[in-house]
């Protein structure tokens, strides 16, 4: 890794970060009367390559992988961007097909030495550190668990379903906080507000915003901060940014309390929203939301980590650690950028793999071409592996929420399964549960399904639409 890293990243390489740990090292030894030069370099050398240890255990903390070559080979866990149809309105156009019924059959890919990946040819000019800074691709890093359910390959549940029309230049924009936001209307009645999760755009919710706004809602879907067609922004994002802007989009924009429903991170988002701002929301609908719960050990953990820090390593510069994580970060998005690979993950968190189609893969690429796109894509993954100053588990949540709650889980995800669904019900007694034989995006894999269920919860509280 530290070879790879001198090649590609220079200045940024682990080889630097070590041997700047190492000088500051020897300098605090050197104070110390009974140390020589040569005890100093000794003890210098150890520190630096224990301190390098523990930044990589701490992404591997923050990210749950068992090992660092594995959060770098398996990095674009979770990602589940948009499909952009650009030719069809209807879902009968090519599929891209499987020579394995499911992922544990797929024999294991090995990747080539990144020298060697890096060869410029016709098709795949030259690889460089620029690439990954012009060319970023937004996904998100995830543990992965240890067994994937396997899953039968079917056929397509939204074979005749109406798609959402594919716009290149977008729909509808907003301006928030001087950044261009970008959403998407439909249809007349109770207003429902759709939030992709980690990667995705509008267009993730193809099947069901043209369904639900026929079933008598108008519906809505924007992109968050950072992603689809909203502006890359130069801004720290967390989750109170896009907190605040679902909120203040359903002020301004809506200009009535709205149900509220999101998938992946965009759940935690609308949960967050609803808990924390009950005055725009009438209502509650989670599909597969990522976020944690609260752990026994958290304050244990905080008190050793304080320890530690009291040590040489505390007195490491803010510099030394940014630039691990960018070779870290690099490293990970460049695995991420294999076509081969975004199609294997893909096909491993949706039960029907049929479902993962030629759009979906390449349109994972497309937000990243705008400007900024790579800062953006470091921005958004250094706040996934960085601790929250407040507490926003999904325990604390849970108990702030007071509107009507709809889990819409599919129980296949590999990431984020049944059990999860189970104890957010434990914890909110008053949700409705509705399980979908779908994976990570249950939305999207069973569309029918998940719309007449949000439709059916719908009718148990409010105004009914007509038929």
């Amino acid at each position: 890794m530290v070879r790879v890293a001198n090649e590609r990243f220079g200045e940024h390489s682990v080889h630097a970060i070590r041997q700047e740990i190492r000088g500051q090292a020897k300098a605090c030894l050197m104070e110390k009367p009974d140390v020589n030069l040569r005890r100093a370099h000794s003890c210098g050398a150890g520190m630096a390559n224990a301190v390098v240890a523990r930044l990589k255990q701490e992404i591997l903390n923050r990210t749950k992988f068992r090992t660092f070559e594995e959060l770098i080979t398996d990095s674009i866990a979770m990602a589940t961007a948009t499909a952009a149809p650009v030719e069809h309105g209807f879902k009968d156009r090519p599929r891209i097909t499987s020579n394995f019924a499911n992922c544990a059959q797929a024999p294991v890919a090995r990747i080539a030495p990144l020298r060697s990946r890096t060869v410029a040819t016709a098709e795949s000019p030259k690889v460089t550190r620029g690439t990954f800074v012009k060319g970023s691709l937004v996904i998100c890093s995830a543990a992965m668990a240890e067994q994937t359910l396997e899953a039968e390959a079917g056929s397509s549940s939204k074979t005749q379903l109406e798609a959402l029309p594919f716009k290149p230049e977008g729909y509808n924009f907003w301006k928030w906080r001087d950044h261009k936001v970008h959403y998407v209307v439909q249809g007349e009645g109770r207003p429902i507000v759709l939030i992709h999760g980690f990667g995705a755009s509008v267009y993730h919710w193809r099947y069901n915003i043209p369904q639900l706004a026929k079933a008598g809602f108008k519906v809505y879907a924007m992109d968050l901060l950072g992603f689809g067609w909203t502006d890359k922004a130069l801004v720290d994002y967390n989750s109170m940014l896009w907190r605040d802007q679902v909120a203040d989009f359903v002020t301004e924009v809506v200009g009535e309390p709205a149900v509220l429903v999101g998938n992946s991170i965009g759940g935690f988002t609308v949960l967050l929203t609803a808990a924390t701002r009950p005055d725009v929301s009438s209502g509650l609908a989670l599909l597969n939301a990522s976020g944690q719960f609260e752990s026994a050990d958290s304050s244990e953990d905080a008190k050793i980590m304080e320890a530690v820090d009291e040590t040489v390593v505390g007195r490491l510069t803010t510099q030394i650690k940014t630039a691990f994580r960018r070779v870290a970060i690099a490293l990970t998005f460049w695995q991420a950028k294999q076509p081969a690979r975004v199609k294997s993950v893909l096909q491993s968190v949706y039960k029907d793999q049929t479902n993962v189609d030629d759009y979906l893969i390449n349109s994972i690429l497309q937000p990243t071409r705008a400007p900024n796109s790579g800062e953006v894509y470091y921005r958004l993954m250094s706040q996934m592996l960085s601790k929250p100053s407040i507490d926003l588990s999904l325990n604390t949540l849970l108990k702030k929420l007071e509107c009507p709650l709809l889990l819409l889980w599919g129980d296949l995800d590999p990431w984020m399964g049944a059990t999860k669904a189970d104890k957010i019900k434990e914890l909110y007694p008053s949700a409705t549960l509705k399980r979908l034989q779908a994976g990570h995006c249950p939305h999207d894999e069973a569309p029918e399904a998940a719309n007449a269920a949000i439709v059916e919860w719908m009718q148990t509280f409010g105004q009914v639409p007509s038929a």
